[in-house]
């Protein structure tokens, strides 16, 4: 086992403890069923934002949930206090947590941010889902923490 492995495996045995009496058998199998399962899920979210931790990506799986409430967000006052947020967060250049998006994306959303609609960021969300889908969730469910906690699960009948 390299040293990668059991520090990725420290970390999630931290998640584990609190997560493995809460989470059901049905919703972990959902998980490996499609991304969207995983992330639309009662705890899938909280696990794999922290394994997008060690894969230092955790601000695509935060502005992707953060787009889902921002179209809920039903005042435009909100909306705009909302817009700009998430721009200075992930859109604007050499932010933090800035997400990866191509360019034209991002003009887009410079465009459309003063009339912040609710779909000024959708094709933002939609890159980094698909970023997200491809590269790290195929990863994820390789992990021996997810094998690990689906294989507890189907022996104690969870």
């Amino acid at each position: 086992m390299s040293p990668n492995t059991c520090w990725l495996c420290k970390i999630f045995r931290a998640e584990e403890n609190g997560i493995s009496s809460k989470v059901s058998l049905e919703e972990v199998l959902q998980w490996s069923q499609s991304f969207e399962n995983l992330v639309t899920s009662k705890y899938g979210p909280m696990i794999y934002k922290t394994y997008l931790k060690t894969e230092h990506s955790d601000e695509n799986l935060e502005f992707w949930l953060s787009c889902e409430a921002y179209k809920k967000i039903t005042s435009q006052r909100k909306r705009i206090s909302m817009a700009r947020k998430l721009f200075t967060s992930y859109i604007q250049p050499q932010v933090p947590n800035e997400i990866n998006i191509d360019s034209p994306a991002r003009r887009a959303i410079i465009r459309n941010i003063q009339e912040a609609t609710q779909s000024c960021f959708d094709e933002a969300q939609r890159i980094i889902y698909g970023h997200m889908e491809r590269d790290s969730y195929p990863r994820f469910l390789e992990l021996q923490f997810y094998q690990k906690l689906k294989h507890s699960l189907q022996t104690n009948g969870n």
